[in-house]
């Protein structure tokens, strides 16, 4: 790849067109790996579907989203929650083969609205998504995740407490905090990666690592595809596409609040270029790729979005690194079942981590672009969009629900649009 413009981004360490050193590469890329990994295989696991192929249609579909976006956003693609829900009901009718339909609709939906955007231009998120909007959301984004990050560093499956878990969160994330400020050199940059190896061996020496699967896994293991025409006959659900195609909209919003603070973390306009419109359409045919190939709706990342900030590691490459990763660990039975085993308290610990830098990073813009809270518009917008997101006060019709941050983000948006900018 050649860089389009002489920029460089002066806090990065590797900006988003150089390439790392093949042994930091591989570092960093599994790193990435490791920091999506558990959500993006819990969401087949909750719906039913092959861990192996999420992870082989994350790989891939992030490849498609850099390739779309022609390699200038530094963003990983993986299962997406949003859509948790319809998917379990589904699954109890249709089976895969109404998802598959229903994850194809919502790509399409995505290459929609890419070509309304194209054609209308993206002058207009500026106006509607001005810093005293901006902020709150992408704090929402991290805040909102808060309570999945307690819920892991706390209690079981089954919802019991346990101090070792406590225990392991808190040493795992107090040695990625000091592996982040005092490490030198190659270590410096993968803090992360070194906070799950070090929270994986104290985890390990509390009983609370499972070695089981491991040991039982074969080495090569073909994920379970599940080919349009090929593994089930093609049939038309009309009910599977409404249930999902909707919450195209939804996750929408959080693919602008994760656009957004890439833009801050990079001191970049991905707006303009390479334009929202291509943004959308690699999040969209990253989910259609998913849909030919057995895999859940696919969106970009959170936790990879903390790395990225945490890190200030932000090349292409590594994302590239780490999509090629999760293609080849889909296929190796004891690598993926290694990852797997990584337990619950050690991801909660990494979490409080990499969620509470996307909330500072929220807090930083409202900072730099010194919004006036002594205006009490921007105290109102503020204050709706915090607590209606971290609360996650969700909008449920019938068998639609909006989460907390779709909520939160539309009111916010109207309220700017709608207040005097006198008040």
């Amino acid at each position: 790849m050649k860089a389009p413009s002489r920029y460089r981004n002066p806090d990065a360490l590797i900006d988003i067109w150089e390439r790392p050193s093949w042994g930091q590469w591989f570092g960093l890329s599994l790193q990435h790996l490791f920091s999506m990994f558990g959500s993006t295989v819990l969401v087949p696991i909750l719906v039913g579907l092959n861990p192996g192929i999420a992870l082989f249609s994350s790989g891939v579909g992030t490849l498609m989203y850099i390739l779309i976006t022609r390699g200038k956003i530094p963003a990983y693609m993986g299962s997406s929650f949003s859509f948790i829900v319809p998917m379990v009901a589904l699954m109890k009718t249709t089976g895969y083969p109404g998802i598959a339909q229903g994850t194809m609709a919502v790509g399409l939906v995505y290459l929609i609205v890419a070509v309304v955007v194209a054609l209308a231009g993206s002058d207009w998120i500026n106006r509607v998504l001005p810093p005293i909007v901006v902020g709150p959301m992408i704090m929402v984004i991290g805040l909102s995740l808060a309570g999945s990050a307690a819920q892991k560093a706390t209690v079981d499956s089954q919802g019991i407490y346990h101090w070792q878990f406590f225990l392991v969160a808190m040493v795992t994330l107090l040695l990625t905090v000091a592996f982040n400020l005092y490490l030198k050199g190659f270590l410096a940059l993968i803090p992360i990666l070194l906070g799950i190896v070090f929270g994986y061996l104290v985890a390990a020496l509390a009983g609370l690592v499972n070695f089981k699967p491991v040991l039982t896994a074969a080495w090569f293991q073909l994920p379970n595809f599940e080919i349009p025409g090929v593994s089930y006959p093609l049939h038309f659900y009309w009910g599977a596409v409404l249930s999902l195609a909707p919450i195209a909209f939804v996750t929408m919003t959080e693919h602008i609040g994760h656009i957004t603070v890439l833009n801050e973390l990079t001191h970049r306009n991905f707006f303009e270029d390479p334009g929202l419109h291509h943004t959308l359409a690699g999040d969209g045919l990253a989910s259609i790729v998913a849909s030919l190939v057995g895999g859940p709706p696919v969106t970009s990342y959170g936790e990879n979005v903390g790395v990225l900030a945490i890190t200030r590691v932000h090349s292409v490459y590594v994302l590239i690194g780490a999509a090629v990763f999760a293609v080849i660990f889909s296929f190796v039975g004891k690598l993926s079942a290694l990852i797997e085993s990584i337990p619950n308290p050690v991801i909660g610990g990494i979490s409080f981590l990499l969620f509470g830098v996307i909330a500072s990073s929220g807090m930083r813009i409202l900072i730099e672009k010194r919004v006036d809270f002594n205006k009490r518009r921007n105290l109102m917008i503020a204050s709706a969009i915090l607590v209606i997101g971290i609360g996650n006060a969700y909008l449920k019709l019938g068998q639609y629900e909006f989460s907390g941050l779709a909520v939160a983000a539309v009111l916010g948006i109207t309220l700017n649009l709608i207040l005097p900018k006198d008040l």
